[in-house]
């Protein structure tokens, strides 16, 4: 019997780890790659899988680091960009740092070598053709203007987003709520709330002026060459809003009416930091109307300057760039189908996943769903408490819409231990009997939540096995 292939458009890690994915399957694959027919501003080889910045696939720790456990399930799974990081891996401590072209030309001969994978270079201008019947699209934050335009037309304009105006999350349980305070402004509900949906952090005058005086200071990150002027009305970065007058934000993001503190109920803060529920699980807030240009490291140091947030941990940090992503809890299905088309799946960083690794992982996981649902086997999703399962969770529904009138809160992410359903039963005493505080009490529930993830995806893949075998 002849099996028709699978079209993967973008030839990036996602593209490649879902091309593998199908050729080991035993289904045969087409990927498209319009490098080095035509060009992109960021690439500067005709390689597969080219790492346009870092070198670095981040903490390969997966016993206490989410993407480390991430590099671990998908070592378990057959990955390929994972095989050949570790086959050109250069020295960076506890990360994983690749010889970028090294690792870049060995996924493209893996791929070139296997005989169900045939790679075509071209460009595919628009939608792909109607008789591909399967399509996976993994074309990246660079898509190109005649791809993504032919993606709105299915999903119309404002499902694809070409900035991202990315404010600061915060991991909940970092939050000192012996200062912060839960509740609404004027205590309304809205149509989603209880009245009591925002972590309020409040600043005297002093501290207000402090942090004012820090934003003025700091470090800005420059945007790319072909990133245009990106601003828009109603998301300036602060540090550009407190450019404009000191006192700018108080009557912006800053602003502090219709809040009383609980703590001190009969002392008005001159300024307030709201932060909103980001995710279903309640594990991540993200700083309201807080989208920054500073650089990371400024960010974090200014942000925990704010009185409730001495010892945030953030989820991830502030930014503005482009990028091109679907609003994918809307368009697609948990089978990352498009809604509106479910020939074409959609893989990597237009998911609404950042990183390498996450990119590599959605196109791992596309890449076995399209091979399964061609040859009669449809699978299940891994479960959420994998960190593939979170990663997937986040991209296909586990956000919160909005609670109020404000933007939209699903935005690229990392796979971050907030996006892990909570576990019961950590320890909460060490081994000489004390019981755990700070750091020791974060790293044990780390540990737990990854103890959990490789049983559950020890028994997925069992589960997949035994259905492939039948």
């Amino acid at each position: 019997m002849t099996i028709a292939p699978i079209h993967i458009v973008g030839g990036g890690l996602a593209g490649s780890e879902a091309a593998w994915q199908i050729a080991e399957a035993g289904v045969p694959v087409v990927l498209h790659e319009m490098r080095p027919e035509r060009g992109t501003d960021a690439h500067k080889t005709e390689s597969l899988a080219e790492l346009v910045c870092s070198n670095s696939f981040r903490s390969d720790d997966s016993s206490s680091n989410a993407v480390g456990q991430l590099h671990w399930e998908m070592r378990q799974l057959g990955s390929l960009i994972m095989a050949k990081g570790d086959a050109h891996q250069v020295p960076a401590g506890g990360a994983l740092a690749v010889d970028r072209d090294g690792f870049a030309a060995a996924v493209t001969a893996a791929l070139e070598a296997h005989p169900n994978v045939t790679i075509e270079r071209g460009e595919i201008a628009g939608l792909p053709p109607a008789d591909w019947d399967k399509v996976i699209v993994a074309t990246g934050p660079l898509t190109s203007p005649a791809l993504a335009e032919g993606i709105r037309s299915l999903t119309g304009a404002g499902e694809l987003a070409f900035f991202d105006a990315i404010a600061p999350i915060v991991h909940f349980d970092s939050v000192d709520m012996d200062v912060a305070w839960f509740q609404s402004r004027y205590d309304k509900a809205g149509p989603g709330g209880t009245g009591a949906d925002y972590i309020n952090c409040p600043l005297d005058r002093d501290q207000y002026e402090a942090f004012i005086d820090a934003l003025l200071a700091a470090e800005k990150t420059e945007f790319k060459e072909w990133e245009g002027t990106p601003y828009f009305d109603g998301c300036l970065p602060i540090e550009v809003m407190a450019e404009r007058g000191r006192e700018t934000l108080r009557w912006g993001p800053m602003k502090p009416v219709g809040l009383t503190n609980k703590h001190n109920p009969t002392v008005k803060a001159y300024a307030v930091v709201q932060l909103r529920q980001d995710n279903a699980l309640g594990t991540l807030f993200n700083m309201t109307g807080f989208q920054t240009k500073l650089k990371y490291g400024e960010q974090a140091a200014i942000f925990r300057m704010i009185p409730g947030l001495q010892n945030a941990e953030f989820a991830r940090l502030g930014g503005i760039h482009r990028n091109t992503y679907l609003n994918s809890p809307e368009l697609l299905d948990p089978q990352l189908r498009l809604k509106a088309d479910p020939r074409l799946r959609f893989a990597g960083q237009i998911t609404g996943c950042e990183g390498y690794v996450e990119s590599a992982a959605i196109g791992l996981l596309t890449g076995r769903l399209a091979a399964a649902e061609r040859l009669g086997r449809p699978i299940e999703l891994p479960p959420a408490a994998t960190a593939l399962g979170a990663l997937v969770n986040h991209i296909t529904g586990g956000h919160i819409v909005t609670i109020d009138e404000g933007p939209r809160s699903f935005q690229p992410m990392n796979i971050n231990f907030g996006l892990f359903p909570p576990i019961e039963g950590v320890a909460t005493q060490g081994p000489d009997g004390k019981r755990l505080k700070g750091p020791a009490k974060s790293l044990a529930r780390k540990q737990a939540l990854t103890a959990r993830a490789k049983v559950e995806l020890d028994g997925w893949i069992g589960e997949a096995n035994a259905q492939a075998a039948e």
